[in-house]
């Protein structure tokens, strides 16, 4: 049951599910948590009048009575100590593809539509307000944290006509799950989902017929398009936001790790870890997506390219990268052991080489088989993966039907 209280009346041990106030004025990435000694005391020092409270997961107003000097502690379970004091927060219940697939696709409409209408209210010269896309990073948070592969594969699924606000929501589902795959904190999760949305802000300023060209950009326009970065992190401040590391990584997402990158051809060690993220996670959507003046490359050979590409990425980053999506994401075309192909449908924890698959067609024949699914982890499977196939090469279209019917 849901109460608005006073932040005076707040004690620990009671469960806040929102802070009423503007993002922008209050110190925390999550609107909902257990509240504890410190949080309060952040609290009434923000500019947050009142809170709403859920006594069923947490005290109530007339039952609180815990000692206000002490910490509440959570569940050991629910707990992941990281750098500073910062813990992350019990993720969402896991669910399977089918099931996530769905609220993945209404997630991607939705954040389509409203970093859309972020860019208009650029064009039209009014200031963004960035705290609008907080409700819209906690889904896409929630849906990595219950399926890291779902919102991400469907994300991917964008058409040239949807890649400049399809693009955002892509990089913040891919942010989330490279965050989670590094065991960052919660709030830093929050940033790097935040950082996502809010990266290429900066292409609302470009021209239409430069962003929107159906062929390659030549040197003048590369030009322009290069102070995008600059331009979004101008918008931002002027909107009031504060972050530093959301406003680097808007800034410097494409920066290299070597520093031949721009604007400010960082170094390496001159580069937060979100925002080396940032470019690891806004290059492969970049090259897995349709753009206007070319097909996106299949993931699984995407990661191979990312890999060969020496002094781009922070290894280590890319390392994780790989290991959030597997070495064959979601969607990829494989040939096996018996010369069957097959599209990969799941990843299986702890067997990146061996995921599940869905045979559909016999390379040897070149026939259509029926659809049959084989996890390549079990043991005894007797077959492996072979290769990556181009669904270009095959003629196959469409291919996300057999994973994302």
């Amino acid at each position: 049951m849901l109460k608005t209280i006073d932040v005076d009346q707040l004690r620990p041990g009671m469960y806040v599910q929102r802070l009423n106030g503007p993002w922008l004025k209050h110190p925390f990435w999550r609107g909902s948590f257990l509240a504890t000694t410190r949080d309060i005391d952040r609290l009434r020092e923000s500019e947050v009048e009142t809170v709403d409270i859920d006594a069923s997961r947490g005290e109530d107003v007339e039952g609180a009575e815990a000692d206000d000097t002490a910490e509440v502690q959570e569940p050991a379970a629910a707990v992941h100590a990281v750098a500073g004091d910062a813990a992350r927060v019990p993720a969402a219940a896991p669910a399977d593809l089918a099931s996530e697939l769905s609220r993945a696709r209404r997630i991607c409409q939705e954040g389509r539509d409203a970093v859309e209408a972020m860019f208009r209210e650029v064009r039209m010269g009014r200031t963004v307000d960035p705290g609008a896309m907080m409700p819209l990073a906690d889904e896409i948070t929630a849906s990595v944290d219950r399926h890291p592969g779902a919102l991400i594969s469907v994300a991917r699924l964008k058409t040239a006509d949807d890649y400049t606000f399809m693009h955002s929501v892509a990089v913040s589902a891919l942010m989330v799950a490279l965050a989670r795959q590094l065991r960052l904190s919660d709030e830093e999760c929050r940033e790097a989902a935040m950082g996502g949305l809010l990266h290429d802000l900066g292409k609302a300023c470009m021209p239409l017929d430069i962003l929107n060209k159906p062929g390659r950009l030549t040197d003048d326009e590369f030009t322009v398009m290069r102070t995008h970065p600059e331009e979004g992190e101008r918008l931002l401040r002027d909107s009031g936001l504060e972050n530093a590391t959301v406003l680097h990584m808007v800034r410097h997402h494409h920066e290299k790790f070597d520093g031949g990158g721009y604007p400010a051809r960082l170094a390496a060690e001159a580069t937060p870890l979100l925002t080396r993220m940032s470019t690891v996670c806004d290059v492969y959507d970049a090259i897995t997506s349709n753009r206007p003046y070319k097909e996106g490359w299949d993931p699984g050979e995407s990661l191979r390219q990312m890999a060969s590409w020496k002094g781009h990425f922070d290894p280590a980053v890319l390392k994780a990268f790989i290991g959030s999506l597997g070495i064959y994401p979601i969607g990829t075309l494989v040939r096996l052991s018996s010369d069957r192909l097959a599209v990969v449908v799941e990843q299986r924890p702890g067997a990146l080489s061996s995921p599940l698959v869905r045979v559909f067609f016999s390379a040897r024949s070149r026939t259509q088989l029926l659809h049959r699914d084989v996890d390549l982890s079990e043991h005894g499977c007797g077959e492996r993966i072979t290769g990556i196939e181009s669904p270009r090469q095959w003629g196959f279209r469409e291919l996300e039907k057999l994973w994302a019917p």
